[in-house]
């Protein structure tokens, strides 16, 4: 197995240098050969390169430096807006206007963004998934101007690495793999399973400067708070009704 998989870590920092045309058209080929519902391959891939265009969409991912220091910026968007216009000049009748559809094609373009993630990877590339994509999606699909039946789901930047980071630490196996069936989880099995994580010293660092009590506050207070949640939430299923996904 392609040691990448072991060692890989995220990339924010980049070299000043492009990536070259051939070698992205590889990637990208590589990717589309991911596996896919059907195979109807209902996602698309925006290419982005052009400096003005990576400045248009650096503030809807929250200006991360990577959106505009990366020499490729990669939005992968769940799609039946292809897929429907071919049947319709085939005299076929699509009924893909329905939540089902969109999670299809959501799950398409995820299986294929990771794939060419791990193909660019193991080209010596690096790569930073940004989830901000769902966040502002309304956004995103007016400045790459995305047609009804589009939703951007998953956002990558992608360039040669200018930085060796810590690898990002990992559950164990037994946290997240379970055999034969779902094995619920005793409060001495959270334990176990969380007490690594929270002694890490960056774990410690997180909850002092936020003047929290344990790592788990960081994220539900700080992080990810219940309002942002339900606000971005409301954000995202309003972009899916507006893209023809669900009724209006």
């Amino acid at each position: 197995m392609n040691s990448t998989y072991f060692t890989r870590r995220t990339i924010r920092k980049y070299e000043a240098r492009d990536l070259d045309e051939g070698l992205l058209e590889r990637i990208l080929t590589a990717g589309i050969r991911a596996s896919t519902t059907g195979n109807m391959q209902v996602y698309s891939i925006i290419v982005t390169r052009d400096k003005e265009m990576k400045k248009r969409l650096a503030p809807v991912h929250f200006n991360q430096p990577m959106v505009t220091e990366a020499p490729v910026v990669l939005t992968f968007c769940a799609d039946f807006n292809r897929f429907n216009k071919w049947c319709r000049q085939r005299d076929a009748h699509p009924g893909y206007e329905n939540f089902l559809s969109f999670m299809t094609a959501a799950i398409d373009a995820v299986i294929v963004a990771q794939t060419v993630c791990c193909a660019a990877e193991e080209e010596g590339l690096g790569i930073c998934y940004l989830g901000t994509a769902t966040y502002n999606a309304g956004q995103i699909t007016d400045v790459l101007e995305l047609p009804e039946g589009v939703v951007p789901v998953a956002t990558v930047t992608m360039g040669w690495p200018a930085e060796v980071p810590e690898q990002p630490d990992r559950l164990p196996l037994k946290a997240v793999v379970h055999r034969e069936k779902y094995r619920d989880f005793t409060p001495q099995m959270i334990d176990d399973l969380y007490r690594e994580k929270e002694a890490r010293a960056d774990s410690q660092q997180f909850i002092s400067e936020n003047n929290k009590q344990t790592l788990a506050q960081v994220f539900t207070d700080v992080r990810y708070k219940k309002t942002d949640n339900e606000y971005f939430s409301e954000k995202f299923l309003e972009v899916i009704r507006k893209q023809g996904f669900l009724p209006l």
